[in-house]
């Protein structure tokens, strides 16, 4: 197996009056076509982990590989590039643009690669029927249900097919069914396309979606289980350890 993500003894420490570690020796690896929850107590580190590796933040020490290159390393230019081509971003709130129709949401990573109308048409009409938005793209944001807006918000993350498509909480602002339906598009995403997927998630139904969770715990690795054939019973392993690690998962 290729790795697509490769992390080395990752330290992360915020200076100030105080200085806080937030993260301390962690790592670990990601396949290519793996897709991965991490979960945690508040302030465990999960989202520093993610800013680190989607390269928002820098560690302190120890090293992040995507398909092999330390962006941290890049300059500014080439990190902007490196990060629109390799990355997809899902976040909990959406971020999409309340002025553009769902379509111009989903092709803004290919209008910024300036890349030929007729690709872009192709696209857009292969990824919407595969999300279920085919029917709604000329519609605006605030026209539509927030299952719909996270699955705009997946098109738009998978459109130029990145290497690692990285989601915040990317079920946080939704209902049970709609929280279902993103789960079950990015599990389908994730086995169709061989996509890469990292997702931070305090929600232990969403995290049995995957082939994998690591739970963090102050900062450091804690544990992590591997799904066998049944979700039922991953999904009960993932409470069993959410319990012994306290706190409220988030």
């Amino acid at each position: 197996m290729t790795e697509v993500l490769q992390v080395k003894n990752i330290n992360k420490i915020y200076d100030g009056k105080a200085p806080f570690q937030a993260l301390t020796n962690v790592s670990f690896m990601v396949d290519k076509g793996e897709f991965i929850a991490i979960m945690g107590p508040s302030g465990s580190g999960k989202t520093t982990l993610l800013n680190l590796i989607s390269t928002i933040d820098r560690p302190t020490s120890g090293e992040i590989l995507i398909n092999g290159r330390e962006p941290h390393k890049l300059k500014k230019a080439e990190l902007a590039n490196f990060r629109r081509r390799e990355l997809g971003f899902v976040f909990q709130d959406f971020n999409l643009l309340d002025t553009l129709t769902l379509e111009e949401n989903m092709i803004l990573p290919l209008t910024l690669e300036r890349t030929k109308p007729s690709m872009m048409d192709e696209r857009v009409e292969s990824i919407s029927k595969k999300l279920g938005i085919h029917g709604i793209l000329n519609k605006r944001t605030y026209e539509v249900s927030g299952g719909q807006k996270q699955r705009t918000a997946i098109a738009r993350a998978i459109i130029h097919q990145p290497s690692l498509l990285l989601a915040d909480e990317p079920t946080g602002n939704l209902d049970s069914k709609a929280s279902k339906d993103v789960m079950e598009t990015l599990q389908s995403i994730n086995e169709k396309d061989q996509t890469t997927m990292l997702m931070v998630t305090h929600d232990p139904y969403a995290a049995s979606y995957c082939h994998r969770v690591i739970f963090i715990k102050d900062g450091k690795l804690y544990n992590e289980i591997y799904r066998g054939t049944n979700q039922k019973v991953f999904f009960q392993q993932i409470m069993d350890v959410l319990s012994m690690l306290g706190g409220d998962g988030r």
